[in-house]
């Protein structure tokens, strides 16, 4: 069985490194796209995770599919396509924070047919974001592939990444956004995320709302403040790991790898019998990995294996 199965967008992340002599930005071609960076965050971490989307017969595809097999995920759901591979470039701030202006490609052509349904069938979780859901078949494919995994009884787990340049408008934006929260089990949000969805950026409110409509596990991320939990019935806050920001550029990816990967691990019912003290336990985890990633440059480049973060004293008994 697969523990972990992302839909969505695998792209290249031209991120700025600097500037040279002459003031010009410099930038490296790293690998992200939330979903590939969640599957491959989890596969770090020891998960067996897989990743189905579509980049471009070019260079920069057959980078991309090198990556996530060098990272032990299994690329047999990744399809080509004529369209060039989808970038994302990643200005960064003198304080870490980044800035994105993507450039669309193979990753909006995913159509439901080419789905992997039996890979989806066989893992305990299925992710997605929402970038996925803005443009092309891959909005229909998206959906196809939470619904299957809905009537398959696998766990589905949803991080609704807004990007403001991606949508026509901000209406259209929580539209598509909250559509898929019928199928969702485990809901991950950004403290900016977290009024879209729920009208409200208080999260104790925020998450009773979206409890009320049936998702399980919700997890609110708030920065080094840590994050904020809802789970049947109760509330929580797991301090964040202080970290020296070099590049914030999936931190909050890494974290939900983190607490896929260790939830995962506890069986085939990956929340069943998850008591809270448990609970938080895997959110200390998942801190104490993001902080990691957030104190080096890139996404998936940056992100932290399990042996790293025993070496650094974060515990994984989770």
């Amino acid at each position: 069985m697969m523990d972990i199965t992302a839909i969505g967008e695998v792209l290249i992340d031209l991120t700025q490194t600097g500037v040279n002599e002459q003031k010009v930005p410099l930038f490296a071609a790293n690998p992200g796209g939330a979903p590939a960076n969640v599957a491959v965050a989890a596969a770090r971490l020891g998960a067996n995770t897989a990743f189905i989307g579509k980049v471009g017969q070019d260079g920069f595809g057959s980078y991309l599919t090198q990556v996530l097999k060098e990272n032990r995920v299994d690329v047999s759901g990744l399809r080509t396509d004529e369209a060039a591979t989808t970038m994302a470039v990643v200005a960064v701030s003198h304080t870490g924070e980044r800035s994105f202006r993507f450039v669309r490609g193979a990753d909006c052509n995913l159509k439901p047919e080419e789905v992997d349904t039996g890979l989806i069938a066989g893992s305990k979780v299925l992710h997605f974001g929402s970038v996925s859901l803005t443009a092309g078949p891959a909005r229909e494919a998206t959906l196809f592939a939470a619904q299957s995994a809905r009537e398959k009884g696998v766990l589905v787990s949803y991080d609704p990444n807004y990007r403001d340049a991606l949508w026509n408008s901000q209406a259209e934006a929580v539209e598509w956004m909250k559509k898929p929260l019928p199928l969702v089990d485990v809901l991950k949000l950004s403290d900016e995320e977290l009024p879209l969805i729920t009208g409200t950026g208080d999260p104790e409110e925020g998450t009773r709302r979206l409890e009320a409509e049936g998702i399980r596990l919700i997890l609110v991320t708030l920065g080094d403040k840590g994050a904020f939990y809802r789970w049947q019935g109760k509330t929580g806050l797991v301090p964040g790991v202080a970290t020296t920001v070099a590049d914030t550029n999936g931190a909050g990816d890494t974290f939900l790898g983190a607490v896929l990967s260790r939830l995962v691990a506890r069986g085939e019912k990956p929340l069943e019998g998850l008591a809270a003290p448990k609970l938080e336990a895997i959110l200390a985890f998942a801190n104490g990995a993001a902080s990691k990633t957030c104190s080096r440059s890139g996404a998936i480049p940056a992100m932290p294996t399990l042996a790293e973060l025993e070496e650094g004293g974060v515990a994984h008994e989770a």
